[in-house]
């Protein structure tokens, strides 16, 4: 059965394609789903219209994040934690705690978006990623001292 898609799906296509699928498969989860509409005429200049539409705000949706990328690149977080003299830190800094000292510098991030392979545990400099979409990637320098260095 052919079917346009009105919505990505994973592992059969992008939207404006036309696939060939079960019947079952069209019937049971991508029409009901709204995922895919039946090929027609009318259906494809629709589609095509709202294809446009659909460029357009993913113009303007990678511009923006264009310019978060830029602000994240030149922030550097500082944060204060509980340290002993050698410096290791008595719990860790995650990337929940980099997104909240990012929202106090007025850059709006999801914590999801910075990528930590593991907690940081010591003080030091750290560069952490951070990852906006699957083309936009940038780093970010973090500070972590003992809190009673940051009185001094």
């Amino acid at each position: 059965m052919e079917l346009l898609l009105k919505k990505n799906v994973d592992k059969l296509g992008k939207v404006g394609d036309v696939v060939n699928v079960k019947k079952g498969y069209a019937r049971n989860y991508l029409l009901p789903r709204g995922m895919a509409i039946y090929v027609t005429e009318g259906n494809l200049k629709q589609l095509e219209k709202t294809k446009k539409k659909i460029e357009m705000q993913q113009k303007e949706e990678r511009e923006r994040l264009q310019e978060i990328l830029e602000t994240v690149a030149n922030a550097s977080c500082r944060i204060s934690a509980k340290a002993n003299e050698e410096g290791r830190l008595f719990g860790s800094v995650t990337s929940v705690h980099i997104a909240d000292v990012l929202k106090k510098q007025g850059i709006s991030i999801d914590e999801n978006m910075i990528k930590l392979e593991n907690p940081i545990k010591e003080c030091g400099e750290y560069d952490v990623a951070v990852v906006l979409g699957a083309e936009m990637q940038t780093t970010c320098k973090v500070q972590v001292v003992g809190e009673e260095e940051d009185v001094a």
